[in-house]
């Protein structure tokens, strides 16, 4: 997790409604950088270029140029990598892509808030490509670059909390990150494809999902294709001078930039030959960052020419969706959102404002409304309020999950929900990851967190929650944690002190057993009946492997008779459970949860029913 050796206002609980409340004003106002604890404001540029791609980069003497291999994707970092006092602020991004899409030159700005006093070692994340110069002030540093790092000195006289900034100069092939080949149609296309911490393939970064920062991106890429990024695009595309283009002739220039502080792992361009289609406005009067007088967000599809037909329809409830999420959530956090046919390796990827879906899925004609559903459910949970360390995944892939399928119980009614549920229950049942808590410290590489326990199982917690809590108190608390971390970062047990005070009671016994430990109740339920009593008896016994908790849960039981059904909730909370229970005649049978609210596999069914 990034942890700063000494606690400043940033890291006290009111820092991410702070935050969130800058990044609304410096919309309103004009700043152009947000982060830390401060704003820098009014019309200020990046401080220009110092040398051109053309040209050889600074040298210092004794620094050995080299393009090192790059390190295993998806590593989790090393214990205090992050213990470093650096609070990025802003990535100026500027990349050359080639006619031959098969390297890049590229110059990064970083932006920073310094909380050491004086010279200090810098440490980037930077792997694969070949850092040709590190820029303080325009005059070269000496460096180091191997393991996946890239680490320097800051020089000078420097104080605490000052705003510095370094620039890096590289070249290279991407080895991941930014995936630079031909389409599904064979056509020249790159798309960035940044999570888990896949960003430092292509620029230098702190990659971790804790330390947002706003972002701009220069990209000047070959005539006739489209570039698409994060944010709002500046200006119109114009021709890019060879001095600025790496001295390669007829490449265009495209920038885009951010008002809103995002994760690296969102921070993308994608570059192809795309037809954009105008899908509607959204989130009116709801969406702070968009840069309308209405306050709406336009929402636009981005698809390669043989497929808009049904990329157009794969995405025309897009709006729909924004606008049911805002009433569930709160405003929409960004500037736009375009959903955009791309070569992520995930059949979705939440980018901020900017989707990535498949290439294949819609060049094949699938039916991925549901995927697009969940990629929008995350530009609040997960892009906005986003993890604060990878084990806490569930609290963007579950939520994504859980609402994406909240849509069709929006728009169809409870049965299409249902139906999605009860999918994802059978898929987690049938997965290796059962014997796993959801919140796993353990896991060796962190691609291994996309498992049917962040996402199916994730999910089923939070319609369990719900069936706890009741609808009235769900959701409200689910929007006061969404107004509460908008802009930041929340664990687990930030989810749960909210729910609690939504609940008015301890939630704690739930979450213990459902997030933080193995498994799910398996239930043999046996009933006898007495006539001269009119009173069924019924034995519940939870028969899941030992490891696994006990679980205490209210669960509904559905007795058939002659003439109608009969039900009634009771707390189940051992692993031998009896109760007698007064019923209007014989039952031919009981079952448990017949709503499907609860995850649980039924050992038997007594009477079969």
């Amino acid at each position: 997790m990034f942890q700063r050796r000494h606690p400043t206002a940033c890291e006290r609980p009111a820092y991410p409604r702070l935050r969130s409340l800058a990044v609304s004003l410096a919309v309103t106002l004009g700043a152009v950088v947000v982060g830390g604890c401060g704003l820098v404001w009014g019309p200020e540029e990046p401080a220009p270029i110092p040398w051109d791609f053309a040209s050889p980069p600074p040298i210092v003497e004794g620094v050995e140029l080299e393009d090192p291999e790059p390190i295993p994707m998806g590593l989790p970092p090393a214990p205090g990598r992050y213990d470093h006092d650096m609070d990025v602020l802003h990535y100026e991004v500027e990349v050359v892509i080639p006619p031959e899409n098969d390297r890049i030159s590229s110059r990064t700005l970083i932006r920073y808030v310094n909380e050491t006093r004086g010279p200090h070692p810098v440490t980037l994340d930077f792997t694969g490509l070949a850092v040709e110069a590190v820029l303080w002030d325009g005059d070269p540093l000496e460096f180091t670059h191997r393991d996946g790092l890239l680490e320097f000195e800051a020089p000078g006289r420097i104080g605490l909390f000052d705003t510095l900034q370094v620039e890096v100069m590289s070249r290279g092939v991407p080895a991941d990150g930014l995936v630079m080949r031909d389409n599904v149609h064979g056509q020249p296309a790159a798309f960035a494809d940044n999570w888990p911490n896949r960003a430092r393939f292509w620029f230098p970064s702190n990659d971790h999902l804790s330390d947002r920062a706003t972002v701009s991106f220069t990209v000047h890429a070959p005539q006739g294709l489209q570039v698409v990024a994060n944010g709002l695009q500046v200006g119109e595309p114009g021709p890019a001078a060879p001095e600025t283009a790496g001295g390669i002739e007829g490449l265009v220039t495209w920038r885009w930039e951010t008002a809103v502080a995002i994760p690296t792992y969102l921070m993308v361009i994608g570059v192809a030959d795309m037809v954009v289609m105008d899908q509607g406005l959204a989130a009116c009067g709801q969406a702070p960052a968009s840069p309308r007088g209405d306050g709406c967000v336009e929402v636009t599809g981005w698809a390669f020419p043989p497929d808009t037909a049904h990329a157009r329809a794969m995405f025309s409830r897009a709006a729909e969706m924004v606008d049911l999420y805002v009433d569930l959530f709160g405003p929409y956090p960004y500037e736009k959102l375009a959903n955009v046919q791309s070569a992520t390796r995930f059949g979705g990827m939440e980018n901020a404002s900017a989707i990535f879906y498949s290439e294949e899925a819609i060049a094949q004609g699938r039916d991925i409304e549901g995927t697009v559903a969940h990629e929008i459910v995350h530009q609040w949970f997960g892009n906005s309020v986003t993890p604060a360390d990878w084990p806490h995944l569930w609290l963007s892939e579950g939520f994504a999950t859980y609402f994406g399928a909240y849509f069709w119980e929006y728009s169809q009614g409870r049965p299409a929900m249902q139906e999605r549920l009860d999918a994802a229950r059978e898929r987690y049942l049938a997965s290796e990851v059962t014997h796993r808590p959801v919140v796993d410290h353990e896991v060796e590489n962190l691609l291994d967190l996309l498992n049917r326990n962040s996402y199916q199982k994730g999910g089923l917690v939070l319609h369990m929650l719900r069936w706890v809590m009741g609808d009235r108190e769900f959701f409200r608390g689910v929007r006061r944690y969404y107004q509460r971390y908008a802009g930041g970062n929340a664990t687990t047990d930030d989810f749960r002190a909210v729910m609690e005070e939504a609940h008015g009671e301890s939630l704690d016994w739930f979450f213990r057993q459902w997030l933080h430990s193995p498994g799910y109740p398996v239930y043999r339920t046996e009933m006898t009946w007495d006539e001269t009593q009119g009173q069924a008896r019924v034995t519940v016994r939870q028969e899941q492997d030992p490891a696994w908790p006990t679980f205490r849960m209210p669960v509904e039981f559905e007795f058939r008779m002659d003439g109608g059904v009969h039900r009634e909730v009771h707390l189940v909370d051992g692993r031998e459970w009896t109760r007698t229970m007064t019923l209007p005649g014989e039952p031919g049978s009981v079952r448990l949860d017949p709503d499907g609210w609860l995850l649980l596999e039924r050992a038997e069914d007594a009477g079969g029913g």
